[in-house]
């Protein structure tokens, strides 16, 4: 038999992960050709085939399955190998890869990663945005960034940024056509702008003064999957939108938007950043979470203040 490269192994997991060729060539920054060539090569040598592969899907036959199961706690002890080596090194280097939502990418993770990568010129970092709950270990992330009660137990996971709020907003011309609502329950009388997760669940506002809690389930014409659609949609009037208030803010201050009901927004837990307990964190990882816990969110947020200003 020919001998086998590891890394077309490797390439084997990655395609059944990313569930196709080409959303796994650029994980691995290969063209989709190359990455063809390499799994026809292994197939050959192997003398069976160990992809499904139609027009619109790549999935493992019986044979790759099987094979597959052997090869992810070998593949999982060579990387773990590759994190020891790279504890000798005297500097960070190589690529930390975390999975976060957008509004986290957005208003944490991005600002906290251009800081990061200033301070270690030898890390380089992929984010990528996504709100589904995922197996950061399975997908071949470094990290996530979610809500405390959306994480596994058995990862580590430390706070990251300040608490959250959401805000209620609406255009002044929305406003002056419709009125101003008084309490959350006027809004059933609105045209809410409604937000749909990735998975399908309607996103629902919940709000709170004092010890009175209530959530409503909005009602509207438009329904949008992103915060930045929504607020796009309340700035042209089109309705009340319900985002995070790091969106709305520079439109509040520049008289684009204004807040409603702000007595009733809570303070929402921070988000956490987390990383599986069973794997030993590499070098550039222990300096990544060094950073995070020493990062100075309140001087950064001023920062921020300051940049936007006129």
């Amino acid at each position: 038999m020919t001998p086998i490269r590891l890394d077309s192994f490797d390439a084997f997991a990655s395609i059944v992960r990313c569930g196709g060729f080409r959303a796994a060539a650029l994980e691995r920054g290969v063209s989709s050709s190359a990455l063809s060539q390499t799994m026809n090569a292994l197939e050959e040598t192997l003398g069976i085939r160990l992809l499904n592969r139609t027009t619109r899907s790549v999935s493992p036959t019986e044979a790759g399955q099987r094979l597959l199961e052997r090869l992810a706690p070998a593949l999982s002890d060579i990387r773990l190998a590759v994190a020891e080596v790279d504890e000798l090194r005297d500097t960070p280097s190589g690529t930390l890869r975390i999975n976060a939502p957008a509004p986290a990418v957005d208003h944490v993770l991005c600002p906290l990663a251009f800081d990061f990568m200033e301070a270690y010129r030898e890390v380089n970092i992929e984010i990528i945005s996504d709100a589904a709950v995922i197996d950061i270990v399975e997908q071949g992330f470094d990290a996530g960034v979610r809500f405390g009660k959306q994480l596994a137990q058995d990862m580590i996971a430390l706070p990251l940024g300040p608490a959250l709020r959401y805000a209620i907003v609406a255009s002044p011309g929305y406003i002056e056509k419709h009125g101003r609502p008084q309490s959350p329950l006027d809004l059933v009388r609105h045209n809410c702008i409604k937000r749909r997760f990735p998975g399908g669940t309607l996103v629902t506002w919940r709000f709170a003064d004092g010890n009175e809690e209530m959530e409503i389930t909005p009602t509207g014409r438009l329904m949008v999957s992103s915060a930045h659609n929504e607020l796009q949609a309340a700035v042209a009037g089109r309705g009340i939108a319900h985002v995070f208030d790091d969106y709305a803010k520079p439109h509040i201050r520049n008289g684009g938007l204004v807040e409603l009901l702000s007595e009733w927004s809570p303070t929402l837990p921070h988000w956490f950043l987390y990383y599986p307990s069973r794997r030993l964190p590499s070098a550039t990882m222990r300096a990544f979470l060094d950073y995070v816990r020493a990062y100075d969110w309140e001087a950064r947020a001023a920062d921020r203040q300051l940049s936007i200003l006129p």
